[in-house]
C-alpha cells in the first residue's frame, strides 16, 4: 500500500483516490481469505471488490450501517470529500481524517473486511498526503474501537488524536532511524527498541547515564552511538 501511495503513476488523473482503487484495496486485502472461506450470506455480486448487498445490524455501540442501496452514493460522496483532503488546513488535518475514516466504517460498504480496508485506505491517503502511515498495532486495538465509537456518537476527536499518535509513533520508530546518521540527535522515542523503551532511555538520561541533550521543548534527545555506548555499559555493569 505503502508502495502504490508514493508511485505517482498510479494515481487516476492526479485524483487523491478513486473509487476503483478502494474496491481494489478490498479485493487485496479479502480474496486470501474469500478463497479458503467465503462469507456464508454472500451472493455472487458480493465477492471481493463489491459492494454488500446485505443490510447490516448495528454495531455494538448502536451505530446502524445504512441500507445498503444507499452504498454506492454514500461511498461517492465519500470520495468526493476525500478529493479535499490536500486543501484542509494542516491544523485540523487529524480530525479531518479522523471523520473520513469513521464515515467510512459507518458506510460500512462491503459484507466483511471493511476495518481492514478503511485502515489501508486511511494510509493511502496519508501516504499520498506527505504524512507517514498510522500502523494500530492489536494492543492497541480497544482504545483505537473505542475512539471509533467516540466517533459514531459526533465526538471525533479521541479518533484524531489517536491517528496523530499512531503517525508519530511510526515516524519515531521507523522513518526517522532510517535516514538519520547513527550519530545524528533524535527524540528518545526513535532509538526505543524491545529492550530499552523511550521511557527507561528518559530516565536514564535525566540520571546522566546516557549521553543526551534537552531540547528548548523539554524533550530529551540523544544518538544511536550513545544509546549503543550506554546499552554496552548496561550489560556489564549487568
Amino acid at each position: 500500500m505503502y508502495g502504490r501511495g508514493i508511485r505517482p503513476d498510479t494515481w487516476s488523473d492526479g485524483e487523491l483516490i478513486s473509487l476503483a482503487e478502494v474496491r481494489r484495496v478490498h479485493a487485496l486485502v479479502m480474496t486470501p481469505v474469500w478463497d479458503v472461506t467465503p462469507h456464508p450470506q454472500a451472493t455472487d455480486r458480493e465477492g471481493p471488490g463489491s459492494f454488500r448487498e446485505h443490510d447490516i445490524e448495528p454495531f455494538p455501540g448502536g451505530m446502524r450501517p445504512p441500507l445498503w442501496p444507499e452504498v454506492p452514493a454514500l461511498i461517492g460522496g465519500w470520495i468526493a470529500d476525500a478529493q479535499a483532503l490536500p486543501a484542509v488546513d494542516e491544523s485540523t488535518i487529524a480530525e479531518t481524517l479522523a471523520v473520513l475514516h469513521a464515515r467510512f466504517e459507518q458506510i460500512h460498504p462491503f459484507l466483511d473486511g471493511n476495518g481492514r480496508t478503511g485502515r489501508l485506505v486511511l494510509n493511502l491517503l496519508l501516504v499520498r498526503l506527505g504524512i507517514p502511515p498510522a500502523i494500530i498495532y492489536k494492543g492497541d486495538r480497544a482504545r483505537y474501537l473505542a475512539a471509533l465509537r467516540r466517533a459514531d456518537q459526533g465526538d471525533p476527536g479521541p479518533l484524531g488524536e489517536f491517528l496523530a499518535r499512531a503517525v508519530l509513533d511510526n515516524l519515531y520508530k521507523f522513518v526517522v532511524p532510517t535516514i538519520v546518521g547513527p550519530a545524528r540527535l533524535v527524540p528518545l522515542p526513535a532509538l526505543a527498541t524491545k529492550d530499552l523503551s523511550a521511557n527507561a532511555l528518559r530516565v536514564a538520561a535525566v540520571r546522566g547515564r546516557l549521553k543526551a541533550a534537552k531540547a528548548a521543548d523539554g524533550t530529551w534527545r540523544s544518538s544511536r552511538v550513545w544509546v549503543d555506548e550506554y546499552r554496552f555499559a548496561r550489560y556489564k555493569r549487568a
